[in-house]
């Protein structure tokens, strides 16, 4: 990249690479929404995804620690409330345990993420290190895949719920916070790099944050479905190994 994009431009990049490489393209989502896992594989999903989930707060927080800006400390806190909650039994990660709880997991066994695929571990660590340790821009940029995720939220819940006889709506309560919070939160973020990228290097690396973001999420189904879908190698440890 040589020339300084418009801020249009740049968010019209950003959409592009959503469009190509968000991970709702990926084969296992179309078994997951399609009805054709088995109820393990659907475990197994709700699993290895409690470990993101789970993490996102790190990750909020490893941001804040890092700002100066205290009107962006502000904005981004609230991140931190709605994964955590305000108060014990609140958040988001209390009602993603709500949802392995209802698929007939045991929460214990989830909050200790002793049965999570090694590349779920892995691809998550790293994103919690690429927000620690790049630019404050790349940072908030990698949060970006929050554009298009609401598209992925309706699929999800209709799909499911129209596919699996051990869902139930207040099963997937999980997402429905999520329509209101995640376009909240991409419109900011959105905002900010259109106004803070720049230079040319500072919108590729706006740019590279967002791919950095799309393949580590696809990298996690992919994970998943070598292990529970084909060729089947569940590692030792992971949830449904053998003994």
């Amino acid at each position: 990249m040589t020339s300084l994009m418009s801020p249009a431009e740049l968010e019209a990049q950003l959409r592009a690479v959503g469009a190509e490489r968000y991970h709702n393209r990926h084969p296992f989502h179309a078994l997951l929404h399609g009805g054709k896992l088995e109820k393990r594989q659907v475990q197994a999903w709700a699993l290895n995804r409690y470990y993101y989930q789970c993490r996102i707060p790190q990750k909020d927080a490893a941001l804040m620690a890092r700002c100066e800006d205290s009107a962006l400390r502000r904005v981004w806190r609230q991140r931190l409330v709605d994964h955590d909650g305000a108060a014990p039994g609140e958040g988001g990660i209390e009602r993603w345990l709500h949802l392995t709880s209802a698929l007939g997991l045991d929460r214990d066994y989830v909050i200790s993420t002793a049965g999570i695929l090694p590349a779920t571990r892995f691809a998550v660590d790293a994103y919690v290190a690429f927000v620690r340790e790049r630019s404050l821009l790349e940072a908030v940029a990698s949060s970006l895949t929050e554009i298009f995720s609401p598209a992925i939220i309706s699929e999800r819940v209709a799909g499911m719920l129209a596919n699996y006889d051990f869902v139930t709506p207040e099963t997937l309560a999980y997402f429905n916070a999520r329509l209101d919070q995640a376009p909240r939160d991409a419109d900011f973020a959105l905002d900010y790099v259109k106004h803070h990228a720049r230079t040319p290097g500072q919108q590729q690396a706006v740019i590279g944050a967002l791919v950095f973001k799309c393949d580590l999420l696809w990298a996690q189904l992919d994970a998943l479905h070598h292990a529970y879908i084909s060729p089947g190698h569940v590692p030792p440890g992971a949830f449904g190994a053998s003994a």
